[in-house]
């Protein structure tokens, strides 16, 4: 028997829950995060809890991430779970400030895939990869029995060069500055939960799934003091905020009349009882910078960006969202996920 002792800081019996029921996420997800994993391995490396680590190799800043992608249908209108490996990928490594160069590519899929299936998604990433300028350079492939994979899913991992001095990173968030999102929320959650539940709208609700590289870098190439990235995934604008507000200690206030929202998008989450600043979104991201720089921001991450919001210190840690009608609500967590399996 080994002499190492693992003692655990709060019992797994608490937990059940989370380790066992389908879709977990929202606070549940968080806890497990914070109280299992992170103690565990905590370092200087992971103490920001952002998208991605921050490393520093012979002189050279690069940052680190690794997601996996188990998006339920593997097609989806506006892409398939290929693109949304690599733009998910890509854009962790966006947010920590870095032009991503190198991706591994990690296949787990269901015995009786149909190989058409594997060929189309293969394509994908292969376009997506070019599109945003990187590079597949390693991976790996398992099958698994029949029924305990749900077709396919993919794990990747990437590394990105940092090309300036910034800090891009919660704790860095300071009182007084603009918090900035890229465009329209919801769409890539809503286009999935159309797709499942069988609506329609004249036009198909089409996911947002995007390389972010592009806008960041004309962010940071304009001068701007860049002091926090965060793209909107799972959870949506809420969770992102939430994250946020918690690393940096400050308050986070939004303008919900700000925040832009496509009417059919709107229409799906009435439809399915959803807020949609939960709703998950594969190419946007928030930005916060001082506010004398907000429209130099606004001019350099191009057309759809807008102001949503201000960083305030009269409330630790939280976020808050003014209605059109000048009610205030707190935002936080939901205590599981809204719509799982959709990235």
């Amino acid at each position: 028997m080994s002499d190492f002792a693992f003692s655990c800081p709060i019992p797994i019996s608490d937990y059940p829950q989370v380790l066992l029921a389908h879709g977990s996420g929202g606070k549940l997800m968080h806890q497990l995060l914070d109280r299992l994993i992170a103690p565990t391995f905590a370092n200087p490396l992971n103490a920001d809890a952002h998208d991605g680590a921050t490393l520093t190799f012979n002189g050279v800043r690069l940052a680190f991430t690794t997601d996996s992608f188990v998006v339920k249908p593997l097609f989806f209108p506006g892409g398939d779970i290929g693109t949304l490996a690599v733009n998910g990928t890509v854009n962790d490594l966006a947010m920590c400030g870095a032009r991503p160069r190198y991706l591994s590519l990690s296949f787990i899929l269901e015995e009786g895939l149909p190989m058409e299936t594997l060929w189309r998604v293969i394509q994908s990433v292969r376009a997506a990869a070019e599109i945003a300028d990187v590079q597949i350079v390693t991976g790996d492939t398992k099958v698994v029995d029949r029924g305990k994979g749900d077709g396919m899913f993919i794990n990747t991992a990437g590394i990105g060069v940092i090309e300036h001095d910034l800090i891009i990173a919660p704790r860095m968030v300071r009182e007084g500055d603009a918090i900035i999102i890229n465009g329209d929320i919801g769409r890539h959650g809503m286009a999935i939960m159309a797709v499942r539940e069988g609506l329609t709208f004249e036009s198909a609700i089409e996911s947002d799934c995007a390389p972010l590289v592009a806008p960041v870098m004309r962010l940071i190439e304009s001068g701007v003091e860049v002091h926090c990235l965060r793209d909107m995934t799972r959870g949506g604008m809420a969770s992102s905020l939430v994250e946020i507000a918690k690393g940096c200690g400050l308050h986070l206030h939004i303008d919900e009349s700000r925040i832009p929202i496509r009417d059919d998008v709107r229409a799906a989450c009435e439809i399915l009882g959803l807020d949609p600043l939960y709703v998950a979104n594969e190419g946007r991201f928030v930005a916060f910078v001082p506010q004398a720089q907000a429209e130099r921001a606004l001019a350099a991450i191009g057309e759809g960006a807008v102001q949503v919001g201000t960083v305030r210190a009269d409330a630790k840690g939280k976020v808050t969202a003014q209605s059109s009608i000048g009610v205030s609500r707190i935002v936080d967590m939901l205590s599981g996920e809204q719509l799982p399996r959709i990235c």
